[in-house]
């Protein structure tokens, strides 16, 4: 059986992602914080698209809590390996950084940045001993460009995008290829209390993208057919960013 864990899993591009993941042969591992009804929902459309899968609860901004929820899956599959993982947790607390607070600015790059990296580190020895892993990080345009009032939210995409590319670089030569995706505008509830009229006028394809669309890109990169693709951030905006 080949498992793909996807954190924040339980809604809008993770359970996208979770379903295509499903679809193309993953025993997907639902991450998911407090939210159980919606990782439910997010299995019984797995379980629609014909696949399987299962809820796998902990805070990745939590290191301590992670390390014990993956440790203890490791330990009840002995000879197998999270062989995909899609870390895609992560938050806005939009503020002007004139006004905003240590708390506004300290979850969003804890649950982001550190996330990644609480998550990512316990699963790469596998990776590396299995000589094959797909690592897929969740960055976004806001982390390329930047964005106003999103100060926290850029630095922790931006992040995410240097770690990726070092990332790749590390463990390359074993096999697992690490990539970063740069969502634009996508119809999910990150993108609740934006002007999306107002935004659609600044994208060239005059509409927000779907999760799906984000999902699609997802399922490439983790098949072996994206093998020679590693250290790359490849945008998904409609033409807002080039």
């Amino acid at each position: 059986m080949k498992y793909a864990l996807v954190t924040g899993g339980s809604r809008g591009i993770g359970r996208a992602v979770c379903v295509k993941l499903a679809a193309q042969g993953y025993h997907v591992l639902v991450n998911y914080v407090s939210n159980e009804t919606e990782a439910d929902n997010t299995l019984a459309l797995v379980a629609k698209a014909g696949g399987t899968g299962e809820k796998m609860r902990f805070d990745v901004g939590n290191a301590e809590e992670t390390l014990v929820a993956i440790e203890a899956w490791q330990e009840a599959h002995q000879g197998e390996y999270i062989e995909v993982l899609v870390n895609n947790a992560g938050i806005r607390k939009d503020n002007l950084m004139l006004w905003m607070e240590p708390e506004e600015w300290g979850r969003v790059l804890n649950i982001t940045l550190n996330g990644f990296y609480n998550v990512t580190r316990p699963l790469l020895k596998p990776m590396c001993v299995k000589k094959f892993g797909r690592i897929i990080n969740m960055a976004s345009v806001s982390g390329i460009m930047g964005m106003p009032g999103q100060c926290n939210y850029s630095a922790a995409k931006g992040g995410i995008i240097s770690a990726t590319k070092a990332l790749a670089k590390e463990v390359g030569a074993k096999g697992v290829t690490v990539n970063a995706i740069a969502p634009g505008f996508i119809q999910t509830d990150m993108v609740e209390g934006l002007d999306e009229a107002e935004l659609k006028k600044q994208i060239p394809a005059k509409r927000f993208g779907k999760p799906e669309e984000v999902a699609a890109l997802v399922a490439f990169l983790a098949s072996k057919d994206a093998a020679y693709i590693t250290g790359d951030v490849i945008s998904i905006n409609g033409g807002l960013y080039t």
